[in-house]
Formats: C-alpha cells, sequence, structure tokens
C-alpha cells in the first residue's frame, strides 16, 4: 500500500478520494513541517506527499527520502521546490495552474476597489461611531473609469485580472517575458510594452502576477518606485518578494504612492511593520485562492497527481507536471 504524506489539512473530499483508491493517507499539523529536518522525519516512509509553499522541497529533502516518487505542491507557484534537482533524481512535481486564476483575479480586483475608494478606512470609521452623516469632502478615492493599469506578468492570472479591468474601463499595458498573440491583446484592449520602466511612468494603477524567479526578486525596488506617479495604486497577489517592502511602506508614508493592496508579503507569515503603518493600505493574508470551488480544485488536481504517478501513468499525459 502507497503512504502519502499531506503536510497540512485540505479539503476531505480529496483526501477520501485518495483513501477510496487504497493509499494510506497521513495528514501534518500546520505550520509543523515547515523545515528540512520536520519534513524529512515525516516522509521517512512515504511514496508521495502534498505539501505547501511553505514546505521546502529541496535537494536534500529528496536525496533523504528516495522513496517519494511524486510531490504534488498545492498552489500555482513552486518556488520552495528546487526544481532542477527533482528533474536531476527523477522526482515528479505538479502544481495547480488554471484553477485558482478567476479567484484570485477577484482577489485583485477587491483590493483595487478597496484601495481606490478608502473602502476599509471609511468602514472602520463608521464601526468607530465617526459616521456624522454625508460629507462632501469624506473618503475621496478615485475612480477607475477610464484609466490605465500596468501589468507585470500576462499569464494565466495576469489575464484574469486584465479581463476584468476591461470591464471596469480600465485599458492595460503589460510587462511580460514575451508577448502575448494579437488576437488576445486586442480583446483584453491591452498593449506590450517591453521597456518596464517606461511602462511604470505611464499608468494609474500597477498589478504584480509574475512568478518569483531570480530574475524578477524585487522587480519593484525603491528607483523603481520613484519612477510612478504619486496618484499609482500598487496590488500584489504574486508573490511578495516581487517587492522590495521597506521601500513601498517608505513610499506609502511619504506620500509618493495613492495606496497599496497586498495579498502576498516578502516574509510570510512576517508583516513589515512600517506596511502595518502605511496610509491607505489593505492588507491581506494570502486569500487569493480561498473560495470553496477553487481549494477544492486544487486539492483535487494534487490527488489526481499524486494517483497517476504512483499507477505509473505516462507523465506527458499529465499536464500539471513541472519535473
Amino acid at each position: 500500500m502507497h503512504k502519502i504524506l499531506i503536510t497540512e489539512q485540505i479539503d476531505q473530499r480529496a483526501i477520501d478520494f485518495l483513501s477510496e483508491q487504497g493509499f494510506e493517507i497521513s495528514v501534518g499539523t500546520r505550520g509543523k513541517l515547515n523545515t528540512e529536518d520536520a519534513l524529512i522525519e515525516a516522509l521517512h516512509d512515504c511514496d508521495g506527499a502534498i505539501t505547501m509553499l511553505s514546505n521546502p522541497i529541496s535537494r536534500r529533502v529528496m536525496e533523504s527520502c528516495p522513496n517519494v516518487k511524486v510531490f504534488a505542491n498545492y498552489a500555482v507557484g513552486f518556488n520552495n521546490v528546487d526544481v532542477i534537482a527533482a528533474k536531476e533524481l527523477g522526482v515528479r512535481v505538479s502544481n495547480t495552474p488554471d484553477v485558482l486564476s478567476e479567484a484570485t483575479a477577484d482577489i485583485a480586483l477587491s483590493l483595487l476597489l478597496g484601495v481606490s475608494r478608502k473602502i476599509v478606512e471609511a468602514e472602520s470609521d463608521l464601526r468607530k461611531g465617526k459616521f456624522d452623516g454625508w460629507h462632501p469632502n469624506g473618503y475621496v478615492g478615485v475612480e477607475l473609469f477610464g484609466k490605465k493599469a500596468g501589468m507585470i506578468g500576462m499569464g494565466r492570472i495576469g489575464k484574469a485580472i486584465v479581463r476584468r479591468l476591461k470591464g471596469f474601463g480600465i485599458t492595460t499595458l503589460y510587462h511580460n517575458r514575451n508577448r502575448i498573440d494579437i488576437q488576445t491583446e486586442q480583446n483584453l484592449d491591452a498593449t506590450f510594452t517591453a521597456d518596464l520602466d517606461e511602462m511604470l511612468t505611464n499608468i494609474d494603477f500597477l498589478f504584480l502576477s509574475c512568478p518569483l524567479t531570480p530574475e524578477t526578486h524585487h522587480i519593484i525596488n525603491a528607483s523603481r518606485l520613484s519612477k510612478l506617479d504619486p496618484k499609482v495604486i500598487i496590488i500584489n497577489t504574486g508573490r511578495g518578494p516581487l517587492i522590495d517592502e521597506a521601500a513601498l511602506a517608505e513610499s506609502l508614508i511619504d506620500g509618493k504612492l495613492a495606496g497599496a493592496g497586498l495579498d502576498v508579503f516578502e516574509r510570510e507569515p512576517e508583516i513589515h511593520p512600517l506596511l502595518l503603518k502605511a496610509p491607505n493600505t489593505l492588507l491581506l493574508p494570502h486569500i487569493g485562492s480561498a473560495t470553496r470551488e477553487t481549494r477544492f480544485n486544487m486539492a483535487m488536481l494534487c490527488a489526481n497527481s499524486v494517483l497517476k504517478i504512483l499507477r505509473g501513468e505516462n507523465p506527458n499525459l499529465i499536464s500539471n507536471l513541472i519535473a
């Protein structure tokens, strides 16, 4: 009987599915398997695992657990996995593309609306009893219609965000490793910009939705923040380290940016203390994919990856394998 480690509780239906296929399932306790040593101990007699972004799937972990044939990462990102080592060692790795694009795009737009219309500040004051009636100068934000967005990363999630932006009457400039096809550009009312610095000088809102790589780490740093107009609102639903959080917080506090909405952070779960003090910020605890539908689909995608690999199915027919 194959044994599967699931490092944290996921949708019970996916666990039941694997159990019904004859697998022995072990579910870890949240936060207890976020080190290499803890993972190695938990995986010592396992054949496969469903892992979180917080679990370091390093070369050492894989070499120390030679029986583990597949790691199904419960995320679209996989910067916690040493993919090069996995390929060298013949270990299969999967992620969860497509199924969380729409939910994450919803959160991106929620962040934009929340920040641009000062919803958090207004709602907080109302609860504190500060609402004394309609005020001509109270909580004045900015309209979305007719504005221009900049998008860094035009993958599945980026496209889903831009599709929503178009519905609000927002046109988009985008910066991506490769230009997307012209028909999709036209459908999304999006224009490719090869020069990121040039794009930053000509937008009202900036969205980050690209993978975290050595090249994109701090792609928005102090220098690039200085190129943005003070009216700009930044939204990050990609990865926290895409932005230099210290520089972002300083820009917000100094009034050099209009606001920021963040669902991801540089050193999760730690939040930069200056961000907590920065004005007109909306900070969420990484809930981009947190819908019942999406979390179920993510769980089942992971479960099916594990099932197919351990049953010896052709890896070339498993579309969400990254190694």
